[in-house]
């Protein structure tokens, strides 16, 4: 295990090699001292989906951001994948940069290793904000004609589809630029890294582990998110120990889509 290093003023971008894989992470962030907040992507997104939040958040926390395995810079080890490896990633990332504890911020599948950290390893986080997630996504079923799909005809048949489940026909409409990168970043996902993925969220289920998460937890979801909607949010805050609800306007990716809310929110919550 190692970490190849890149600097660029307040800016860092490294690698960290481990046994079957390398993580691309970056962090940003003057202040030494500041708490650490680390951010977990969606499924087929790259650590960009969190430009919004890491120009703001930045600010007052020491921001980490990493690529998912097979996702962006990062490389992909054979699928499956499971979530215990999803979030061994994570643990394995703290312990490289000596970070006891971090906040935790993850959206959809980044939702899900934020719920399975808050499970089996709650004592590495402060709190955690769970986004556009639900404690069992989808069906096992489901996941694996998604898989079919992208081995046969690749990611970017999905794209369309997936523009309209992660932003509403408005946003995007008045965003299109910032639209076309996440789905330029969505279609350049490793096949090998999407469909361990989806594995991974095929098997996940933490319906009735939820109330173990004891690190008090901001559930966000998007007011009109096709793919996990409030109720999905609502169930986590209920069955958390400390856990409360807050739904901003948006769909999927309600991070992009409802920006300046979204951080407000996360200040909010992390500061008080």
């Amino acid at each position: 295990m190692g970490a190849a290093f890149a600097n660029a003023g307040a800016e860092f971008m490294e690698y960290l090699n481990l046994l079957s894989h390398r993580l691309h992470y970056r962090i940003d962030g003057d202040d030494q001292a500041a708490p650490w907040l680390l951010f977990c992507n969606s499924l087929g997104a790259d650590l960009h989906m969190w430009d919004a939040q890491a120009a703001v958040l930045s600010r007052h926390f020491r921001v980490l951001r990493y690529d998912r395995r097979g996702h962006g810079r990062s490389s992909a080890p054979p699928p499956p994948y499971s979530l215990a490896d999803l979030g061994g990633d994570v643990l394995a990332l703290l312990d490289t940069l000596g970070i006891e504890r971090a906040h935790f911020c993850g959206l959809s599948i980044g939702g899900l290793t934020g719920q399975w950290l808050g499970i089996n390893a709650g004592h590495r986080l402060n709190k955690l904000i769970i986004c556009a997630a639900a404690a069992k996504i989808g069906t096992a079923e489901g996941w694996a004609t998604r898989s079919d799909e992208v081995r046969m005809n690749g990611l970017s048949a999905l794209t369309a589809a997936t523009a309209e489940r992660w932003f509403t026909p408005a946003f995007g409409a008045a965003e299109a630029g910032i639209v076309a990168a996440v789905l330029e970043s969505f279609a350049a996902t490793s096949v090998e890294g999407y469909t361990g993925c989806c594995a991974a969220l095929a098997s996940a289920d933490f319906r009735e582990e939820i109330k173990q998460i004891a690190n008090p937890l901001l559930a966000v979801s998007g007011d009109d998110d096709p793919v996990c909607p409030p109720s999905d949010l609502e169930y986590i805050a209920a069955g958390a120990q400390q856990g409360r609800h807050l739904s901003l306007r948006g769909r999927h990716i309600v991070n992009i889509e409802a920006s300046q809310a979204f951080n407000a929110a996360l200040l909010d919550f992390l500061h008080n």
